[in-house]
C-alpha cells in the first residue's frame, strides 16, 4: 500500500487536510504549533469509477478498491534537524513514506497564526527541504564514517562508500538525493537509510476558497520551484475539503462545478502520487468481487500476479487480459472472447495500465 506523509510548517493546514482526506482520522486541527504529537494515520480508498462499471458487468457481490495511506506528521520548524521542537522524532516518521506531500500555505487569513509571522511561500519550503537535507547530511556523514573503515578489506563496502561521498557533495551543495541521478544499484545500496530527500515531493499549495479553480502568485512561485526538483504540485483548498466530507456524491460535484474545479484534493493527490512513484493499476472481476490492485510501472504479468498472493506469481502459467474500455464496449467478458478481445499472455507479458486480468497458475 502506497503511504504519503503530509508534511510542512506548522499552522499551514497539514491536518485539517488530512482530517478531510481520511474523514473519520482523530487528528486535532487547532490554531497552535505542534497540535499533532503522534502521527495520525489514515487509509482511504483510491477513487477509481472503473470498479462500479465492472461489478455491474460481473454483478460482483462486493468492490474492492485499492488503498492508501496518509500520515500526518507534525509541523516541522527551523532546527528540526537539530530537535527544535519535535524535530527529530517527526524526521524518523518521514523516514517510513514513500511519498512526501508538502504542503505550503498559499492564503492569507490574520486569524490563523503563520509560525514565521508572513505568508511567504518560498521561504517556508527553504526551511522544510533545508531540514530535511541537514537530516540527510547528519546521517550520511556517519555512514562515510563507518564505510571508509569497512571499505578497506570489503568490497561491497567500498561500493557503498562511492555512493555515500557523491551523495554527501550533492547535499553539501544544495542538492537532494533525489536529484543525483543514482543508478538502480546505488539506490539500492543506500536504501536502508531512508534518506528524506531521496523521496519524491508533491507540493500540495493550500490556497482560498476563491483561489481553487485559477490559484494565485503565491502558488506561482510553488510551481516555480517544483519545475526545478521535478516535482509536482497540486492546488488544494483544505477548507474546501474538509466542507465537501457531509455533501453526497451530487452536492460534491455541483459544489466544485460551483467553484471551477473538476475533482476534489483527494482525487488530485493520489493521481499525482502515482504518477510521480510510476504506479499502474490493474482491474480483477468476478461473480464473487470487482478489485483494483496497484503494481509498479513497468512489472511483467507474474509479477503483477504476485501482488495478489506469491503462489500466483511461483505457479504462474498464463494471464488472460483484455482492455477495460474493450471489456465495457462488448458488455460481457464471454462476449469479448467471442470478438477475440480477451489476449492469452505469457511470462513477458508488460501489464498495462486498465488491464482486466485473471490469471492462471499451478500450486
Amino acid at each position: 500500500m502506497l503511504r504519503a506523509g503530509i508534511v510542512g510548517l506548522p499552522n499551514v493546514g497539514k491536518s485539517t487536510l488530512f482530517n478531510a482526506l481520511v474523514a473519520n482520522a482523530k487528528a486535532d486541527a487547532a490554531n497552535f504549533p505542534f497540535c499533532t504529537i503522534e502521527p495520525n494515520v489514515g487509509v482511504v480508498a483510491v477513487p477509481d469509477e472503473r470498479l462500479n462499471v465492472l461489478a455491474k458487468i460481473s454483478q460482483s457481490e462486493k468492490i474492492v478498491p485499492t488503498r492508501m495511506e496518509f500520515v500526518d506528521i507534525a509541523g516541522l520548524v527551523k532546527g528540526a534537524s537539530q530537535g527544535e521542537g519535535l524535530g527529530n522524532q517527526f524526521l524518523a516518521n518521514i523516514r517510513e513514506v514513500d511519498a512526501i506531500v508538502h504542503v505550503v500555505r498559499c492564503f492569507d487569513d490574520d486569524d490563523i497564526i503563520h509560525v514565521s509571522g508572513s505568508v511567504e511561500p518560498l521561504r517556508d519550503i527553504e526551511v522544510i527541504n533545508l531540514e530535511l537535507a541537514l537530516a540527510d547530511l547528519f546521517q550520511v556523514e556517519k555512514r562515510i564514517e563507518r564505510t571508509r573503515k569497512q571499505a578497506r578489506n570489503n568490497k561491497d563496502a567500498e561500493a557503498e562508500l562511492v555512493v555515500l561521498e557523491k551523495i554527501n557533495a550533492n547535499l553539501n551543495a544544495g542538492k537532494p538525493v533525489r536529484q543525483v541521478g543514482l543508478t538502480e544499484e546505488e539506490v539500492e545500496l543506500i536504501q536502508s537509510l531512508g534518506l528524506l530527500t531521496a523521496k519524491p515531493v508533491i507540493y500540495a499549495a493550500n490556497v482560498a476558497e476563491d483561489d481553487l479553480a485559477m490559484g494565485n502568485e503565491w502558488v506561482q512561485q510553488v510551481r516555480q520551484i517544483a519545475v526545478g526538483e521535478n516535482a509536482k504540485v497540486v492546488v488544494v483548498s483544505a477548507q474546501v475539503e474538509s466542507e465537501l466530507i457531509d455533501l453526497s456524491d451530487e452536492e460534491r460535484t455541483d459544489f466544485l462545478e460551483s467553484l471551477g474545479v473538476a475533482e476534489g484534493g483527494l482525487k488530485s493527490l493520489i493521481k499525482a502520487s502515482y504518477e510521480l512513484l510510476g504506479l499502474r493499476t490493474y482491474l480483477t472481476t468476478g461473480p464473487q468481487e470487482t478489485r483494483a490492485w496497484t503494481i509498479r510501472a513497468g512489472m511483467k504479468a507474474p509479477q503483477a500476479a504476485g501482488v495478489i498472493h506469491t503462489d500466483f506469481e511461483r505457479g504462474f502459467i498464463r494471464a488472460e487480459t483484455v482492455a477495460y474500455a474493450d471489456l465495457v464496449a462488448a458488455g460481457a467478458m464471454n462476449a469479448a472472447k467471442e470478438k477475440g478481445l480477451v489476449r492469452s499472455e505469457g511470462k513477458d507479458y508488460i501489464v498495462e495500465e486498465g488491464d482486466v486480468l485473471l490469471f492462471r497458475f499451478n500450486i
